[in-house]
């Protein structure tokens, strides 16, 4: 006598109601990957038009992409641990539906204030989600070739989202409307909540803790430092805010530390900096990130708003950038096993540093071809030589149950690492764009037209092309402390990295199907 189905599952709760269909469950993993890792540049693309839209000011409008990456990076640790505790098929649920319910909200959001409190809720249903689809890969393929296959697919999701979701911003922004970044989302989130009870079966529950405190003070004491870091653009640096807000970053921080030091089991565990090569790794990333945020914000900006592309022309124009990370990071994941981590890091670091102060010198006339187009090659085939050498050196000679953990850091420090560089290449852009502002002003009173002027009365924002040489001014001098940051990586790679024989042949074993 055969067991019906349904049988099965009155024995089995946590089973997939339809098992055996893994190319299904596979789509659903990574379509959510898909989903959070396209959300950066999707939205990216937009930029300019939501500016336009909500009335927000250029360096205010980099909470739109802060808000995100601040949660989403500073959830994500603990994002992974609820998947373990409480079942990731269920936590993995729970965030796909949080993310959509943000992404809805977003999508009809009138004010300021309501776009950035949705791009919160996406990071925090981010934070959850994303960790617990690379996990459900292990609990739902065996191992051997079938999970490498799998993390292959996932790999390649991962890397080519985010050259999807430009060109997916730009034709939703130029074709609908910006509202439709977000938009988007709902049915794609809507659809894998459907499918994945079906397809998807739960994971054993194990014991532990939430390092609630923990997640909340790194969380929060990031967030007031880049709060600090925006609001001195504006105000400057004896506004009582911004002083308040970074004396609030120091405690939190501070506090984090602490909670960290003491706790059983903490989101963060300090001794995985107790290995140089590792803490070197995470200062590595943590500068890149905060570059590479900055570079894609500025320019996006300076495409649309200077050169007058359309949004479907500004995805287009960043795909190159996307082609020469796939061929670093492809050259680097080939010789890792024969030179070691160290040359890919310091050529990395260096050609991403001759990239942005390459950058440094855009002016309102440069053209795509030589102020964006090389510089952008320049920069993203260096990001791309980091990108797999970053990561295989982050979990190389750690325990196999930490691994998790120390990949986990170095994702959270990518997610921070970009919204804190972000908000420091913000302030610069502030005050220099005030500077040249102050300075185009007579001449656009002398030549400017009527109706000019009256718009200027109205808006406070000079038209072209007294307006583009304060935007250009302004993003050229934020480039400058984005390639001091390269500087700081390059000499860490030069410094701090050390090869041992046992790297190599670590590294050796990880350099396959998984490394994505």
């Amino acid at each position: 006598m055969t067991t019906s189905p349904l049988l099965k599952d009155q024995k089995k709760p946590g089973a997939a109601r339809r098992e055996g269909h893994p190319g299904i469950a596979l789509a659903v993993i990574a379509a959510c990957q898909l989903m959070v890792v396209l959300d950066a540049t999707i939205v990216n693309i937009a930029l300019p038009h939501i500016q336009d839209a909500l009335e927000f000011s250029t360096t205010d409008l980099t909470w739109v992409v802060s808000s995100y990456t601040l949660t989403f990076g500073g959830l994500l640790l603990l994002g992974g641990r609820a998947g373990d505790i409480l079942g990731r098929r269920r936590v993995f649920m729970t965030g796909i539906l949080l993310f959509t319910l943000a992404s809805l909200l977003g999508g009809f959001a009138q004010e300021p204030w309501q776009l950035l409190a949705a791009r919160v809720l996406q990071g925090v249903g981010g934070a959850i989600a994303s960790p617990t689809s690379l996990a459900l890969i292990t609990t739902t393929f065996p191992e051997g070739p079938e999970r490498n296959r799998a993390f292959g697919v996932f790999a390649a999701v991962s890397a080519g989202g985010g050259a999807i979701g430009l060109l997916a911003g730009g034709m939703l922004t130029e074709w609908l409307d910006w509202r439709w970044v977000l938009f988007v989302n709902v049915p794609i989130g809507v659809l894998i909540a459907v499918l994945t009870p079906l397809y998807i079966g739960e994971s054993e529950r194990h014991s532990g803790r939430f390092d609630i405190a923990g997640a909340v003070t790194s969380t929060a004491g990031m967030a007031s430092l880049v709060y600090g870091f925006i609001r001195a653009a504006d105000e400057g640096w004896k506004d009582s805010l911004t002083i308040g807000s970074f004396g609030a970053a120091v405690v939190l921080l501070v506090a984090f530390a602490v909670i960290e030091s003491r706790a059983k089991e903490p989101i963060t565990p300090l001794r995985m900096f107790a290995d140089r090569n590792r803490s070197g790794t995470y200062v590595i990333m943590l500068s890149l990130a905060a570059a590479m945020f900055g570079m894609f914000f500025y320019i996006v900006l300076f495409v649309q708003n200077v050169l007058g592309y359309t949004p479907i022309e500004a995805g287009l124009a960043f795909l190159p950038v996307t082609v020469v990370i796939a061929l670093g990071a492809g050259l680097s994941q080939r010789f890792l096993p024969v030179l070691g981590p160290k040359p890919f890091m310091v050529v990395g670091s260096a050609l991403a540093m001759i990239g942005l102060a390459w950058q440094a010198l855009i002016t309102s006339d440069s053209s795509y071809a030589g102020g964006v187009l090389g510089p952008m090659l320049v920069f993203g085939f260096g990001m791309g030589l980091n990108f797999v050498t970053l990561t295989l050196t982050a979990v190389s000679g750690v325990a196999q149950h930490e691994a998790g953990a120390a990949s986990g850091l170095l994702n959270a420090t990518q997610q921070v690492g970009g919204a804190l560089g972000l908000s420091i290449l913000t302030t610069v852009f502030g005050t220099a764009t005030k500077n040249e502002a102050e300075k185009q002003l007579p001449q656009f009173m002398a030549e400017g037209s009527a109706q000019q002027k009256a718009e200027f009365a109205s808006t406070h924002q000079l038209p072209a092309p007294w307006g583009h040489e304060v935007l250009a001014q302004g993003i050229s001098a934020a480039f400058v402390p984005a390639a001091a940051m390269a500087v700081l990586a390059v000499v860490t790679a030069w410094l701090v990295i050390q090869v041992r024989k046992s790297d190599l042949e670590a590294l050796a074993g990880s350099a396959g199907p998984g490394v994505g």
